[in-house]
């Protein structure tokens, strides 16, 4: 793979961030920020305390989820609620919140806009469209 060393070492971050948190260690503002997602998902706890999975490939086409874009996904939401990027995101992800009274359901059901969106990107080799994943959002509010 093209990203290996540093796919390796954002796995390890995680890692070593689970590990920190799981110890009450000291965490900088990011660490904060990876241990709360991580803290969302037990179904990573095991995984991340054991180094032999840092090196999986995960396959959609198999049926995998992989567990380090899942939460990147999740942190990348986050961010970009926080700077209002795209302008809107914020009252989205606020209606949204109110409506299903989780944020973790609310982050979950915002990520497959945000899945979308990059895979498109990807696909036809173009920036992502900030106004068609906006609109994705504003869907949602639909529903």
């Amino acid at each position: 793979m093209f990203y290996t060393s540093e796919r390796d070492k954002l796995r390890q971050f995680y890692v070593d961030t689970w590990h920190k948190a799981r110890h009450g260690l000291p965490l900088d503002a990011m660490e904060t920020m990876v241990a709360r997602v991580i803290e969302l998902h037990p179904e990573y706890h095991a995984m991340l305390s054991n180094q032999k999975h840092l090196g999986n490939e995960y396959k959609p086409e198999d049926g995998q989820t992989n567990p380090f874009l899942h939460m990147g996904m999740h942190l990348g939401l986050q961010e970009q609620v926080s700077m209002n990027r795209p302008i809107g995101i914020q009252a989205v992800y606020q209606q949204l919140g109110a409506r299903l009274r989780d944020v973790h359901a609310t982050e979950h059901a915002m990520m497959d806009c945000l899945a979308e969106s990059l895979w498109v990107a990807q696909r036809d080799q173009i920036e992502p469209d900030e106004a068609a994943y906006l609109r994705c959002l504003q869907n949602l509010l639909i529903l």
